[in-house]
């Protein structure tokens, strides 16, 4: 089912035919994050999770959160 929700969500087309290249590319950012994780790492910690190690690695690079 979530994976139903970020197709509807990520609707790549609605982006591009809006002409919102900041906007696709913010999405873009967020979507690679989620496909990566399964989850926004930077909210572990306000969300009560821990945090794995690769989500620990990335949250040290910068611009990892937004």
């Amino acid at each position: 089912m979530y994976q139903t929700i970020l197709q509807f969500w990520f609707d790549e087309e609605l982006y591009r035919s809006n002409e919102l290249p900041y906007q696709y590319e913010f999405e873009l950012k967020h979507k690679a994050i989620i496909d990566r994780f399964g989850r926004y790492p930077h909210r572990n910690e306000i969300l009560g999770r821990i945090s794995n190690d690769e989500e620990v690695d990335f949250l040290k690079q910068p611009g990892s959160s937004f």
